[in-house]
């Protein structure tokens, strides 16, 4: 009776943490449709068909936000996508090329970082190369140290102006509440006192 009484708890545990990642992750695939937009520091590869001299392997996307490109100097870069980019370079390169083909190719997402500080293995700097959680951010800093404090984890949040303070409870989260794992965004900053 005993081991049927825990077979079912667990069964109905793994159920709920089962339906919450399925929710979550059905409200990722809506968010991850969004295309990237290029940052500062980005490296984008240019590549126009059968004109070597218009092609780059290495473009870099420089703090005022733009790229410098043969015959069209400079070019705004920042918040476009590769698309858009693409379109762009095409449309001014056409007073000079016959119908120009022209493929942008995103090489080292530089602009999209996060940061980890205080009572983690391994604090830093790290790339936000996919969708990742608060949770898998610790994962990838190696765990935390003895003395964290995993009830009072801050997550500070930049949208323009506006800064936000977000608190991160670690325990709720291992005990199944998944709705309290966020995704990050570029320069979020997670401390662990």
């Amino acid at each position: 009776m005993l081991k049927k009484t825990w077979i079912i708890l667990l069964s109905s545990a793994f159920l709920s943490i089962f339906s919450a990642s399925s929710a979550i992750c059905g409200s990722k695939t809506n968010t991850s449709t969004k295309a990237y937009k290029i940052g500062v520091g980005d490296i984008l590869s240019i590549q126009t068909w059968k004109e070597d001299d218009l092609s780059f392997g290495a473009v870099v996307v420089r703090n005022d936000g733009k790229i410098t490109f043969p015959l069209l100097d400079d070019l705004p870069a920042e918040g476009l996508t590769t698309v858009m980019l693409k379109t762009q370079i095409q449309e001014k390169l056409s007073e000079f090329v016959e119908a120009p083909s022209v493929t942008v190719t995103l090489v080292n997402p530089v602009s999209q970082r996060y940061y980890i500080l205080g009572e983690v293995q391994q604090v830093g700097e790290y790339p936000l190369v996919k969708k990742l959680t608060v949770v898998q951010a610790f994962a990838l800093a190696r765990g935390f140290t003895e003395w964290a404090s995993k009830d009072n984890i801050i997550l500070y949040r930049r949208n323009g102006l506006e800064e936000t303070m977000i608190k991160i409870d670690y325990d709720d989260i291992v005990k199944g509440r998944l709705n309290k794992d966020i995704l990050l965004k570029a320069d979020d900053i997670i401390i662990v006192p």
